[in-house]
């Protein structure tokens, strides 16, 4: 049977298993890419790959060939590799396993389900309920994706894109992600209560307040970061390339502020990763250039697209949250005239 084969028949089961087994709530779907693509090519196709979400902690699930695996031992050491390259805990899939061989697993702590009939994660219960205490003493910052789902909220004034009614696979597909990082963004949302979860089967996002007020609370705690990783000048701007219009430049578009004559473009950092390795920004450095790059936490492009599809400027609240660190008083006054035209 085809390992794809295998892991369709037994998602659900093993969804199923384990939520009845340790009552918690499970997510699953393909590895993302980009952390495949970390892996050595040996171990990238030794297994089927799926990533997990157990009670908001991350893991790796390899569904096990159980006719073609190397043994117990070179399953050790494969998932050994694996957690030094991932930094996540791997847990085997079987769809059957000898008593023979699930003793030698259990001894050598080998973490494996199989679906209705065994599991073995004890070291990963742990792990989770250390992390569950944890967050209940921290509530932190906004992550990058809920920043970006309450942002696009707030600014969508007349709920044209439902947010509220879309389940976590539509809201990913809006937000061109995967499901993974609205479960993450979602926790986090839910983590600094400004939202509930509504639903069963597809569950969707409630907000608790209105968006003037959900803004002002956001800020009071001071829970939003600030979208830019970094700032870097480049001489030519690369080429099919979307880019919009930041800092200065975009302040200048939103308010009265005098132009600046730096300009200012935003790219997320994935891309700009991109054109790092193909050697597309030209005299990239730290101190001048014709054009300012600030590289974005998340995509400035999908909240312009949605809401500004026109417009070539940073959405108007990244852009304040741009600031958030700085004290003049003319940017002050130019974020002020933001607030009370988006918000008020």
């Amino acid at each position: 049977m085809l390992l794809c084969n295998i892991f369709d028949i037994m998602k659900e089961l093993l969804i199923k298993y384990i939520n009845e087994v340790v009552g918690f709530q499970i997510l699953v779907h393909q590895l993302d890419t980009a952390i495949k693509g970390t892996l050595p090519l040996y171990l990238r196709d030794a297994y089927q790959w799926y990533e997990a979400e157990i009670e908001s902690r991350q893991c790796l699930f390899a569904v096990v060939d159980h006719e073609n695996y190397g043994g117990i031992n070179q399953l050790g050491k494969h998932f050994n590799k694996v957690k030094e390259i991932t930094k996540l805990p791997v847990i085997a899939v079987f769809d059957s396993l000898e008593a023979y061989n699930r003793k030698r697993l259990i001894e050598k702590k080998i973490a494996f389900v199989v679906p209705n009939k065994q599991l073995y994660i004890p070291e990963f219960i742990i792990d989770i309920r250390e992390y569950n205490k944890a967050a209940k003493k921290k509530k932190g910052n906004l992550t990058p994706m809920a920043q970006q789902i309450l942002i696009l909220f707030i600014l969508d004034k007349y709920n044209k894109l439902e947010i509220e009614k879309l389940p976590f696979k539509d809201l990913a597909g809006l937000l061109n992600t995967n499901p993974m990082s609205i479960t993450r963004a979602v926790e986090s949302l839910k983590n600094q209560e400004l939202i509930e979860i509504t639903g069963e089967k597809e569950k969707t996002i409630h907000f608790i307040d209105s968006k003037r007020d959900l803004w002002m609370t956001a800020k009071k705690h001071n829970i939003f970061i600030n979208p830019v990783i970094k700032r870097v000048f480049i001489d030519e701007l690369p080429e099919n390339i979307n880019l919009l219009k930041s800092n200065d430049i975009a302040l200048t578009e939103y308010t009265d502020i005098n132009p600046t004559h730096q300009e200012y473009f935003a790219i997320e950092n994935s891309i700009f990763q991109a054109l790092k390795r193909t050697n597309a920004l030209i005299n990239e450095n730290n101190y001048d250039g014709k054009y300012c790059i600030e590289v974005w936490k998340y995509n400035p492009l999908i909240i312009n697209k949605l809401l500004f599809e026109t417009n070539q400027i940073v959405d108007p609240l990244s852009l304040l949250l741009c600031y958030k660190d700085t004290y003049d008083e003319r940017v002050e006054m130019a974020l002020e005239q933001i607030e009370n035209k988006y918000l008020w």
